[in-house]
């Protein structure tokens, strides 16, 4: 999403096609500005790739499951794929083109298809945390418990049908213009119907936090979905709204190396506001797992069996 398909697949025959001649060889032409301006996302995505793989590998094996660890693992696994690919593609660009195509579309398919999994996992945390924080007894009673894996067991399928058709369309039909706009129409679709969802819950949420910090300090759980929506919202949501300009309007605003660095820093700050969160106070030297566990616990499901354990307790010493 963070590169324009239109661009790169164009530019993929186009450098090819005007590389300098010289004594009846091809070489490859000089970097460009554009080439150049890529190396901080190549940067970034590397350093991403690593808190990702942190993440990935901690609540794979060191942290218990949750309903909301459940989607971080998840949006980890999204952020860590759009990295991955986002760095061969700086690496093919950079290389003038070391990739064959079908390397080339198939990098270019699960960066796409990564992005939307992303957005669309984003989008369910902060409306299950919102629903949580407006019915937090029905939240804990009635929400079904395998509900964290369904939906993000359906987000991955629905996300990779829709990039793999339009994958093979442009594969098998080789055709760069109507390739973009299959890919700019999925994209402003998919951009329409999930803003408003992530927007709306996210401003509910920010009401009920402030309305609740007044009494007690904000949840941990709530300010780290707040935050990871706040990032999405200043580098993640501008390729959507470039998706829909460039489709409906045929409006170019952003240059494509200035797209793929807001999306890698997008992808890459979550797990520093993981850990960050999960601090407590004073104490430095922690294992990350309990610092992330931490951050991902909601606290007040933990007060709520803290009390139901001491009121058992107390029964049994009762009788």
């Amino acid at each position: 999403m963070n590169v324009s398909p239109l661009s790169d697949q164009r530019g993929y025959v186009h450098d090819n096609a005007t590389e300098r001649r010289v004594n009846g060889s091809f070489i490859p032409g000089e970097l460009t500005l554009n080439d150049w301006m890529r190396i901080p996302s190549l940067l970034i995505a590397l350093a991403g790739l690593a808190g990702n793989g942190a993440v990935l590998w901690l609540l794979g094996f060191r942290v218990r499951r949750t309903p909301f660890s459940v989607y971080i693992l998840n949006l980890a696994a999204a952020d860590a794929l759009f990295l991955c690919c986002s760095l061969l593609n700086s690496i093919n660009r950079l290389a003038h083109h070391l990739f064959g195509s079908l390397t080339y579309f198939v990098i270019i398919y699960f960066r796409h298809a990564s992005y939307a999994v992303g957005l669309s996992l984003l989008a369910a945390i902060s409306t299950e945390r919102c629903l949580s924080a407006l019915f937090p007894l029905w939240y804990r009673n009635r929400r079904p418990r395998r509900t964290s894996a369904a939906v993000c067991a359906v987000l991955w399928a629905l996300a990779g049908l829709l990039w793999l058709t339009r994958f093979l369309l442009c594969f098998y039909l080789y055709s760069y213009k109507f390739c973009s706009y299959i890919y700019l129409a999925i994209e402003s679709v998919w951009f329409t119907l999930l803003s408003p969802v992530l927007c709306a819950s996210s401003l509910t949420l920010l009401l009920r936090v402030q309305c609740g910090s007044r009494r007690r300090r904000p949840p941990r759980l709530s300010l780290l979905v707040l935050l990871a929506v706040l990032v999405f919202l200043l580098c993640g949501l501008p390729m959507g709204i470039w998706a829909v300009l460039y489709f409906h309007l045929h409006i170019d605003l952003m240059p494509s190396w200035l797209r793929q660095l807001l999306a890698c820093v997008n992808s890459s700050v979550n797990p520093l506001i993981y850990f960050f969160l999960g601090r407590q106070g004073q104490k430095r030297r922690e294992p990350l797992s309990v610092v992330l566990r931490r951050a991902l616990e909601d606290e007040r499901e933990v007060r709520d069996e803290a009390r139901d354990s001491s009121y058992t307790n107390s029964l049994e010493t009762s009788i």
